[in-house]
């Protein structure tokens, strides 16, 4: 199928896991297709609370807690219809498209080996696996370091050899801001960009005035 030479061209959303210590790109996963809908939602974290100090309720203790919930689809059946194109798809289906979403939340297996040996050998302390940090990048107005909270996906066809060739994913994060990360690391940087970005795009929006409040001053 052609596409009309003077469509815009469409962005993909997607991951991108970076080292969390030197900010090298480790992997970049893009979405076969763009959510029909994305949620966010903002707790306020304000300082005043419940049974809090009246004198601290127009206070903020820090940023809001920010999470996002979209639902994403895999098909391969446009591939497994020309199978020179992936060959992959063929002997996999979308295995490899999950496996690089669900890889996300495991350590890896050579860590896992590491720490088993350690182990072995008695030492008492084993320091935690250490993630790559995550960005949810959704255009370049929203870069987003965030931690993966939720994650489920529903296979819903399968080839013979039942590898699965379409599937739902659905992610829920939460987006990590300089509370989380300090103002040094490459995530609080990120998202300090994001909420000053918010402020620039707030500056375009046209105010309202008292007359279409109903009302033509504060009492």
């Amino acid at each position: 199928m052609t596409t009309f030479p003077n469509s815009p061209r469409l962005l993909k959303g997607g991951l991108v896991l970076i080292d969390p210590l030197t900010s090298a790109v480790q992997r970049i996963i893009t979405l076969q297709y763009n959510p029909d809908t994305l949620s966010r939602t903002l707790q306020v974290q304000g300082a005043g609370g419940e049974g809090g100090n009246r004198s601290e309720a127009l206070r903020f203790k820090g940023p809001p807690v920010e999470s996002i919930k979209l639902e994403a689809e895999i098909d391969a059946t446009d591939q497994l219809e020309f199978p020179g194109h992936n060959p992959n798809a063929i002997r996999f289906g979308i295995h490899p498209q999950l496996a690089a979403l669900e890889t996300i939340v495991y350590p890896t297996s050579s860590k896992l080996l590491d720490n088993n040996q350690l182990a072995q050998s008695g030492t008492l302390e084993i320091i935690p696996m250490q993630a790559p940090l995550i960005l949810f990048i959704w255009s370049r107005n929203r870069i987003l370091p965030v931690q993966l909270t939720e994650f489920s996906i529903t296979e819903e066809a399968f080839d013979p050899a039942l590898n699965p060739i379409r599937a739902k994913v659905s992610l829920g994060m939460r987006v990590l801001s300089v509370d989380d990360l300090g103002f040094s690391h490459k995530g609080g940087s990120l998202f300090m960009n994001y909420l000053q970005q918010k402020e620039r795009l707030a500056t375009l929006h046209r105010g309202g005035t008292f007359s279409v409040l109903g009302i033509g001053r504060l009492p």
